[in-house]
Order: C-alpha cells, then sequence, then structure tokens
C-alpha cells in the first residue's frame, strides 16, 4: 500500500481532471485505497480488460474493452469503451463509472478488486 505523501506527490502530476477527481473522492473512504494506489501510479499499472474476462461483479482500475461478451454482472472502471458500455447494458449487466460507484458504494460492497 502506498504511504499518503506518495500519492499526492503522483497526484500532482495527473492532467485528467476525471481522474484527478476520482482519486480525491477515493482517498476519503478506507475501502477504496487499492484503487487509489492503481489510480495514482503510472498508466501502465492500469488494468485493462476484455468483457470476456470478467465473470462476476467488479471493479476493474483502468478501462473496460469490447472484446467478448458481456454477463449480468455490475462492472466498475475507469472507463468503458463505447461498444463495451452498449454490449453491458444488452446483457443486462450495470456499468458505472468509479468516481459514481464511491458516491452510491462508498464501503466498496459486494465488490471484487480485478487484477
Amino acid at each position: 500500500m502506498k504511504s499518503n505523501t506518495k500519492i499526492e506527490k503522483q497526484l500532482q502530476k495527473k492532467t485528467n481532471l476525471e481522474l484527478v477527481k476520482t482519486i480525491i473522492t477515493a482517498k476519503k473512504h478506507k475501502a477504496w485505497n487499492k484503487i487509489v494506489g492503481i489510480l495514482s501510479g503510472s498508466r501502465k499499472n492500469r488494468i485493462n480488460k476484455n468483457l470476456g474476462e470478467i465473470k462476476e461483479d467488479c471493479i476493474v482500475a483502468g478501462k473496460v474493452l469490447s472484446q467478448g461478451e458481456a454477463g449480468k454482472h455490475k462492472i466498475i472502471a475507469l472507463s468503458f469503451s463505447e461498444k463495451a458500455n452498449e454490449k453491458i447494458n444488452k446483457a443486462g449487466g450495470k456499468s458505472n463509472t468509479i468516481l459514481k460507484e464511491i458516491k452510491l458504494n462508498p464501503e466498496m460492497k459486494g465488490l471484487k478488486v480485478l487484477k
């Protein structure tokens, strides 16, 4: 787990306002510390997943891509490709950004962080 000082230093280098808001909001809730550590780091450390790799309700600390079939899962991610979002909604699943989910579920109940 990263220290708050290291996260603050890394946060100052970020230029994506959505990412900065997400990190700042997530820092306020202990349950989201693992996500803060991943998002505050280098872009290459973020996790991008194809829909075919997702088999349960989860959080993806990166982008969800459209390769594969979507199931009836709740998928939380930093961002989604347009096609991935369409496939999730067609399959009856739910998609939400990390920022919105923190506000709805500050304790991160029922969700697993994908690695």
